[in-house]
Protein backbone atom coordinates (compact mmCIF):
# COMPACT_ATOMS: atom_id res chain seq x y z
CA UNK A 1 0.00 0.00 0.00
CA UNK A 2 2.72 2.09 0.67
CA UNK A 3 4.85 1.69 -2.67
CA UNK A 4 1.30 2.28 -4.01
CA UNK A 5 0.76 5.63 -2.54
CA UNK A 6 4.38 6.28 -3.60
CA UNK A 7 3.61 5.88 -7.26
CA UNK A 8 0.49 7.58 -7.30
CA UNK A 9 1.71 10.60 -5.88
CA UNK A 10 4.63 11.90 -8.19
CA UNK A 11 3.30 15.16 -8.22
CA UNK A 12 6.19 17.75 -9.93
CA UNK A 13 7.67 19.90 -6.79
CA UNK A 14 8.78 23.28 -7.77
CA UNK A 15 11.65 24.30 -6.06
CA UNK A 16 10.64 27.59 -3.97
CA UNK A 17 14.24 28.98 -4.43
CA UNK A 18 14.59 28.44 -8.58
CA UNK A 19 10.83 30.10 -8.93
CA UNK A 20 12.17 32.84 -6.46
CA UNK A 21 15.48 33.44 -8.80
CA UNK A 22 13.20 33.41 -11.83
CA UNK A 23 11.41 36.51 -10.47
CA UNK A 24 12.99 40.23 -11.49
CA UNK A 25 14.84 41.80 -8.91
CA UNK A 26 12.62 44.96 -10.08
CA UNK A 27 9.20 43.01 -9.56
CA UNK A 28 10.19 41.74 -6.19
CA UNK A 29 11.71 44.84 -5.00
CA UNK A 30 8.29 47.01 -5.52
CA UNK A 31 6.24 44.06 -3.73
CA UNK A 32 8.88 44.75 -0.52
CA UNK A 33 8.31 48.65 -0.57
CA UNK A 34 4.58 48.02 0.48
CA UNK A 35 6.05 45.69 3.63
CA UNK A 36 7.29 47.32 7.21
CA UNK A 37 11.10 47.41 7.18
CA UNK A 38 11.10 43.95 9.91
CA UNK A 39 8.92 42.27 7.11
CA UNK A 40 11.68 42.96 4.25
CA UNK A 41 14.88 42.45 6.31
CA UNK A 42 12.84 38.38 7.03
CA UNK A 43 12.22 37.99 3.41
CA UNK A 44 16.01 38.83 2.47
CA UNK A 45 16.95 36.34 4.07
CA UNK A 46 15.24 33.74 1.79
CA UNK A 47 17.74 34.43 -1.05
CA UNK A 48 19.63 35.86 -3.05
CA UNK A 49 17.07 37.52 -4.97
CA UNK A 50 15.34 38.89 -2.31
CA UNK A 51 18.19 39.69 -0.52
CA UNK A 52 19.21 41.68 -3.55
CA UNK A 53 16.33 43.38 -3.82
CA UNK A 54 15.26 44.24 0.09
CA UNK A 55 18.78 46.76 -0.43
CA UNK A 56 17.11 48.80 -3.43
CA UNK A 57 17.44 52.81 -2.38
CA UNK A 58 13.91 53.59 -3.43
CA UNK A 59 12.37 50.87 -0.85
CA UNK A 60 14.15 52.45 2.07
CA UNK A 61 13.90 56.16 0.51
CA UNK A 62 9.72 55.25 1.17
CA UNK A 63 10.40 53.88 4.92
CA UNK A 64 12.31 57.18 5.97
CA UNK A 65 11.47 60.62 6.84
CA UNK A 66 11.26 63.30 4.37
CA UNK A 67 14.05 65.64 5.85
CA UNK A 68 16.22 62.44 6.73
CA UNK A 69 19.72 64.53 5.74
CA UNK A 70 19.01 66.99 8.47
CA UNK A 71 17.94 64.30 10.93
CA UNK A 72 21.25 62.34 9.84
CA UNK A 73 23.62 65.72 10.17
CA UNK A 74 22.69 65.56 14.14
CA UNK A 75 23.67 62.34 15.13
CA UNK A 76 26.90 62.04 12.21
CA UNK A 77 30.71 63.05 13.78
CA UNK A 78 31.05 67.18 13.33
CA UNK A 79 33.44 65.98 10.67
CA UNK A 80 31.83 64.42 8.80
CA UNK A 81 30.16 65.94 5.32
CA UNK A 82 27.09 65.94 2.98
CA UNK A 83 29.48 63.62 0.83
CA UNK A 84 29.45 60.87 3.81
CA UNK A 85 25.71 60.90 4.29
CA UNK A 86 25.56 61.15 0.29
CA UNK A 87 27.68 57.91 -0.08
CA UNK A 88 25.26 55.94 2.19
CA UNK A 89 22.97 53.28 1.00
CA UNK A 90 19.45 54.19 2.17
CA UNK A 91 19.24 50.67 3.78
CA UNK A 92 22.36 51.90 5.62
CA UNK A 93 20.46 55.01 6.66
CA UNK A 94 17.48 53.75 7.85
CA UNK A 95 19.40 51.37 10.16
CA UNK A 96 21.65 54.26 11.55
CA UNK A 97 18.49 56.21 12.48
CA UNK A 98 16.30 53.38 13.80
CA UNK A 99 19.14 53.07 16.18
CA UNK A 100 19.33 54.93 19.55
CA UNK A 101 21.32 58.19 18.46
CA UNK A 102 22.69 60.30 21.11
CA UNK A 103 23.14 63.72 20.50
CA UNK A 104 24.01 67.53 22.18
CA UNK A 105 26.92 65.98 24.23
CA UNK A 106 24.80 62.58 25.08
CA UNK A 107 22.05 64.44 26.48
CA UNK A 108 19.32 63.89 23.94
CA UNK A 109 18.83 61.33 22.14
CA UNK A 110 16.48 60.42 18.73
CA UNK A 111 15.21 57.18 16.52
CA UNK A 112 12.85 55.85 14.33
CA UNK A 113 10.37 53.44 15.15
CA UNK A 114 11.26 50.32 12.80
CA UNK A 115 8.04 49.43 12.00
CA UNK A 116 6.63 53.06 11.19
CA UNK A 117 9.56 55.11 10.65
CA UNK A 118 8.23 57.73 12.46
CA UNK A 119 10.51 60.02 14.79
CA UNK A 120 10.72 59.77 19.25
CA UNK A 121 12.89 61.96 20.99
CA UNK A 122 14.62 62.07 24.47
CA UNK A 123 15.79 64.15 26.94
CA UNK A 124 17.60 63.45 29.59
CA UNK A 125 17.62 65.20 32.94
CA UNK A 126 21.08 66.59 32.54
CA UNK A 127 19.68 68.36 29.80
CA UNK A 128 17.05 70.41 31.69
CA UNK A 129 17.34 72.94 34.12
CA UNK A 130 16.11 72.15 37.87
CA UNK A 131 16.17 74.55 40.51
CA UNK A 132 18.75 74.20 43.38
CA UNK A 133 20.37 71.25 41.35
CA UNK A 134 24.15 72.39 42.30
CA UNK A 135 23.21 72.00 45.81
CA UNK A 136 23.19 68.26 46.69
CA UNK A 137 21.39 68.97 49.73
CA UNK A 138 18.35 69.10 47.82
CA UNK A 139 19.40 67.21 44.60
CA UNK A 140 21.73 64.51 43.17
CA UNK A 141 22.06 62.54 40.07
CA UNK A 142 21.16 58.60 41.15
CA UNK A 143 23.13 56.36 38.60
CA UNK A 144 20.61 53.34 37.67
CA UNK A 145 19.75 50.86 34.77
CA UNK A 146 15.88 52.18 34.89
CA UNK A 147 17.00 55.30 32.41
CA UNK A 148 18.02 55.51 28.98
CA UNK A 149 20.79 58.00 30.01
CA UNK A 150 21.87 55.37 33.01
CA UNK A 151 21.18 58.30 35.39
CA UNK A 152 18.30 60.23 37.16
CA UNK A 153 17.78 63.58 38.70
CA UNK A 154 16.34 62.81 42.70
CA UNK A 155 14.90 65.38 44.25
CA UNK A 156 15.86 64.90 48.97
CA UNK A 157 13.24 67.56 49.97
CA UNK A 158 12.84 71.32 48.94
CA UNK A 159 10.44 73.92 49.16
CA UNK A 160 10.39 75.52 45.45
CA UNK A 161 10.18 72.57 42.58
CA UNK A 162 10.98 74.25 39.14
CA UNK A 163 12.08 71.97 35.95
CA UNK A 164 12.64 73.88 32.68
CA UNK A 165 13.40 73.01 28.88
CA UNK A 166 13.34 73.42 25.55
CA UNK A 167 14.37 71.88 22.13
CA UNK A 168 14.94 72.94 18.75
CA UNK A 169 14.51 69.93 16.26
CA UNK A 170 13.65 69.68 12.57
CA UNK A 171 10.48 66.99 12.93
CA UNK A 172 9.36 65.11 10.33
CA UNK A 173 5.21 67.15 9.29
CA UNK A 174 2.80 65.16 11.95
CA UNK A 175 1.08 65.45 15.56
CA UNK A 176 3.42 64.80 18.68
CA UNK A 177 2.88 64.43 22.31
CA UNK A 178 5.08 65.33 25.20
CA UNK A 179 5.58 63.69 28.27
CA UNK A 180 7.78 63.77 31.70
CA UNK A 181 9.00 60.78 33.15
CA UNK A 182 8.84 60.76 36.88
CA UNK A 183 8.66 58.57 39.52
CA UNK A 184 7.68 58.97 43.35
CA UNK A 185 10.68 57.17 45.02
CA UNK A 186 14.55 56.53 44.71
CA UNK A 187 15.54 53.40 42.63
CA UNK A 188 17.93 51.09 43.85
CA UNK A 189 18.79 46.99 43.84
CA UNK A 190 19.28 44.80 46.93
CA UNK A 191 20.48 41.43 46.47
CA UNK A 192 20.11 41.97 42.20
CA UNK A 193 16.68 42.86 42.72
CA UNK A 194 14.79 46.18 41.70
CA UNK A 195 13.34 48.24 45.26
CA UNK A 196 12.25 51.81 45.65
CA UNK A 197 13.04 53.72 48.55
CA UNK A 198 10.21 55.72 49.21
CA UNK A 199 11.65 57.33 52.77
CA UNK A 200 11.77 60.83 51.44
CA UNK A 201 8.35 61.10 49.94
CA UNK A 202 6.09 63.80 50.64
CA UNK A 203 4.59 66.78 50.13
CA UNK A 204 2.87 66.13 46.84
CA UNK A 205 -0.70 64.89 48.08
CA UNK A 206 -1.11 68.50 49.66
CA UNK A 207 -0.90 70.47 45.77
CA UNK A 208 -0.87 69.33 41.86
CA UNK A 209 1.98 69.89 40.05
CA UNK A 210 1.67 72.22 37.25
CA UNK A 211 2.99 71.21 33.88
CA UNK A 212 3.36 73.41 30.73
CA UNK A 213 4.15 73.75 26.85
CA UNK A 214 4.81 75.66 24.56
CA UNK A 215 6.00 75.42 20.97
CA UNK A 216 6.05 76.99 17.31
CA UNK A 217 3.51 78.53 15.46
CA UNK A 218 1.08 79.85 18.99
CA UNK A 219 0.94 76.00 20.28
CA UNK A 220 0.10 75.96 23.96
CA UNK A 221 -1.06 73.34 26.69
CA UNK A 222 -1.00 73.17 30.15
CA UNK A 223 -2.66 70.77 33.00
CA UNK A 224 -2.08 69.78 36.68
CA UNK A 225 -1.66 66.85 38.75
CA UNK A 226 -1.43 65.27 41.76
CA UNK A 227 1.75 62.81 41.42
CA UNK A 228 1.12 59.50 43.24
CA UNK A 229 1.89 56.03 42.43
CA UNK A 230 4.86 55.61 44.48
CA UNK A 231 7.46 52.84 43.23
CA UNK A 232 6.43 53.08 39.67
CA UNK A 233 7.41 54.97 36.34
CA UNK A 234 4.83 57.29 35.08
CA UNK A 235 4.36 58.97 31.97
CA UNK A 236 3.24 62.40 32.44
CA UNK A 237 1.13 63.95 29.43
CA UNK A 238 1.82 67.75 29.01
CA UNK A 239 0.68 68.35 25.62
CA UNK A 240 0.45 67.69 21.88
CA UNK A 241 1.77 70.12 18.96
CA UNK A 242 1.57 69.46 15.01
CA UNK A 243 4.40 69.68 12.74
CA UNK A 244 3.40 71.33 9.11
CA UNK A 245 7.37 72.11 8.08
CA UNK A 246 9.16 69.48 8.36
CA UNK A 247 12.60 71.80 6.97
CA UNK A 248 12.12 74.35 9.74
CA UNK A 249 13.44 73.92 12.90
CA UNK A 250 10.13 73.67 15.83
CA UNK A 251 10.97 75.34 18.61
CA UNK A 252 9.30 73.98 22.12
CA UNK A 253 9.54 74.70 25.68
CA UNK A 254 8.53 72.97 28.93
CA UNK A 255 8.22 73.41 32.61
CA UNK A 256 7.31 71.30 35.69
CA UNK A 257 6.66 73.49 38.48
CA UNK A 258 5.51 73.21 42.03
CA UNK A 259 6.20 76.25 43.71
CA UNK A 260 3.38 76.72 47.00
CA UNK A 261 6.32 77.20 49.38
CA UNK A 262 4.05 76.26 52.53
CA UNK A 263 5.07 72.74 52.54
CA UNK A 264 8.31 71.14 51.56
CA UNK A 265 8.20 68.59 48.53
CA UNK A 266 10.98 65.79 48.51
CA UNK A 267 11.19 61.85 46.93
CA UNK A 268 11.05 62.57 43.64
CA UNK A 269 13.06 61.14 40.47
CA UNK A 270 13.12 62.77 37.24
CA UNK A 271 14.15 60.75 34.68
CA UNK A 272 13.69 62.77 30.95
CA UNK A 273 11.35 63.95 28.70
CA UNK A 274 9.85 61.76 26.01
CA UNK A 275 8.25 63.35 22.72
CA UNK A 276 6.54 60.56 20.71
CA UNK A 277 3.99 60.74 17.32
CA UNK A 278 0.45 61.12 19.13
CA UNK A 279 -0.90 58.09 17.29
CA UNK A 280 1.03 55.80 19.63
CA UNK A 281 0.36 55.63 23.44
CA UNK A 282 3.40 57.35 25.15
CA UNK A 283 4.11 54.57 27.24
CA UNK A 284 3.93 51.44 25.16
CA UNK A 285 5.95 53.85 23.01
CA UNK A 286 8.80 54.58 25.29
CA UNK A 287 8.67 50.67 26.83
CA UNK A 288 8.99 49.36 23.25
CA UNK A 289 11.71 51.81 22.33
Amino acid sequence: MGAAFAKDSTIPVCSSSNSFDDVPENCISIVLMFLEPPEICKLAALNRAFRAASSADFIWNSKLPSNYAVLLRRILPPCSSDRDYRRLPKKEIFARLSRPNLFDCGTKELWLDKSSGKLFVSISSKALKITGIEDRRYWNFVPTDESRFESVAYLKQIWWVEIRGELELEFPKGNYSLYFRLQLGKPSKKFGRRVTEVGQVHGWEIKPVRFEMTASNAQKASSECYLRHSGNWVLHHVGDFCVQNPNLQTHIKFSLIQIDCTHTKGGLCVDSVFICPSQFEGKAAFDSS
